[in-house]
């Protein structure tokens, strides 16, 4: 296993330029704003939270379709389908590789934007935690997509279609337990628990799901 996750991590970094696509297209999506909205610093720290949660699942969403790609092009997904080790268990650990190597620079690059939408410290840093508890879910998430159109041609907008109602749930928790951060009368443990629970809950479904179909597409 720690050898697939060394594997793993490798081809989501070289492939498609990897984290760091991630991470331009995260920093566009947030620097575009302060146009649309106009240079109201106190707007852009009220709606700062949201924004860069928005553009972080929307960075999420890229290089999803990929992720039994190589496998389905190599046939090595046959090989993954016979073997010994349980397909959940390999299914998770390729999500972890590719969260670590699209998912966490995300996170990390999280606090520059947050001074960009002019947050304060507590926001920034609520953001970032909530971003680091939240955006494993959307991986989980996208691997059951990933694996339904892995054997589609062009399925990378389906991939999309498919997961984006999902995360809706990860998106409003995340929000909610930042903005309760920095607004006294709001709690902020009740959201962030909620959002830790709905990562626990698609770290055991979205292996599972992806696992059956990836199974039901070889047949």
């Amino acid at each position: 296993m720690l050898a697939l996750f060394a594997r793993d991590l490798r081809l989501s970094v070289r492939a498609g330029g990897g984290a760091l696509i991630g991470v331009l297209f995260f920093t566009t999506v947030v620097a575009v704003i302060p146009f649309g909205v106009g240079p109201d610093l106190n707007l852009l720290s009220r709606i700062g939270p949201a924004i860069v949660w928005i553009g972080a699942l929307l960075a999420s969403l890229l290089g999803l379709d990929r992720l039994f790609q190589a496998e389905r092009d190599d046939g090595s997904l046959d090989i993954m389908l016979m073997q010994e080790t349980p397909l959940v268990l390999t299914v998770l650990v390729k999500c972890l590789a590719h969260w670590v190597a699209t998912g966490l620079p995300l996170v990390i690059a999280s606090p520059l934007l947050g001074l960009f939408m002019n947050m304060n410290e507590v926001a920034i840093g609520a953001v970032m935690l909530t971003l680091l508890v939240g955006s494993p879910a959307i991986t989980f998430i996208g691997a059951a997509g990933a694996a339904v159109a892995v054997t589609l041609p062009r399925g990378g907008l389906l991939v999309s279609i498919l997961i984006l109602p999902l995360t809706v749930p990860v998106l409003i928790f995340g929000v909610s337990a930042a903005y309760a951060a920095v607004e006294d009368p709001a709690p902020f443990l009740p959201p962030f628990l909620i959002l830790a629970a709905i990562t626990l809950f698609f770290a055991v479904i979205g292996p599972l799901a992806a696992a059956a179909a990836l199974r039901l597409g070889s047949d």
